[in-house]
């Protein structure tokens, strides 16, 4: 059932679409600090300093709101790789840039992520979530320079992807490191057959 990822109300004008941002701004830091057991609509709309009244125009009940939270980080990841595709690496390599880019997604609010992410993978189509790793998967080459065949583009991107995302919901205290980022890279690069850095090595 998909009526959990929508508001009830879409935003239209400027006021709207800030007020929007305000209420899951405002989620992601209460789930952040008090978890699921502690996250509510009355605590949520004190938060986020809008009537209860307002929140619900927006949301029928919370885990919409969770669900809201996961598809506006998915969707300012998937922009980000577009930008890193264009060129927008800040100095990086661009496999490492898109992976950067994934761990530290939310803020670097861990918990929120958790529970945001499998919010939304209890109630979306695996096949859709992947489909913004499609561009990431045919940017690469191999060591020949060749583009990656359909088996191996999903060879890798499930195995660095899955990787990641077992990260997340597993709570892992590492998921921010630069060793597991750095284990990621490797993991990519030596499955492409390109030359791999000594681990602890920057590119």
């Amino acid at each position: 059932m998909k009526s959990a990822e929508k508001t009830r109300k879409t935003p239209t004008q400027p006021r709207s679409r800030a007020t929007l941002d305000v209420i899951l701004e405002a989620a992601a830091q209460l789930l952040e600090s008090v978890g699921e057991p502690g996250f509510n609509t009355n605590a949520l709309a004190e938060r986020a300093g809008v009537s209860i009244g307002t929140l619900y125009r927006y949301f029928p009940d919370k885990r919409s709101i969770i669900n809201a939270l996961a598809l506006q980080e998915k969707a300012a990841f998937e922009a980000r790789v577009v930008a890193i595709l264009a060129g927008e690496t800040q100095g990086l390599a661009r496999d490492r840039a898109i992976i950067r880019a994934f761990l530290h997604a939310f803020s670097d609010r861990t918990e929120a992520r958790r529970l945001a992410v499998t919010a939304l993978y209890a109630t979306h189509d695996p096949r859709e979530l992947m489909a913004g790793f499609e561009p990431v998967q045919s940017a690469f080459l191999d060591a020949e320079g060749r583009p990656l065949s359909r088996v191996t583009a999903f060879v890798l991107s499930r195995a660095v992807q899955g990787a990641m995302r077992a990260a997340v919901l597993e709570g892992a205290d590492f998921l921010l490191s630069q060793e597991f980022e750095d284990e990621l890279v490797h993991l990519g690069r030596a499955y492409l057959g390109h030359p791999t850095r000594p681990r602890g090595g920057r590119a």
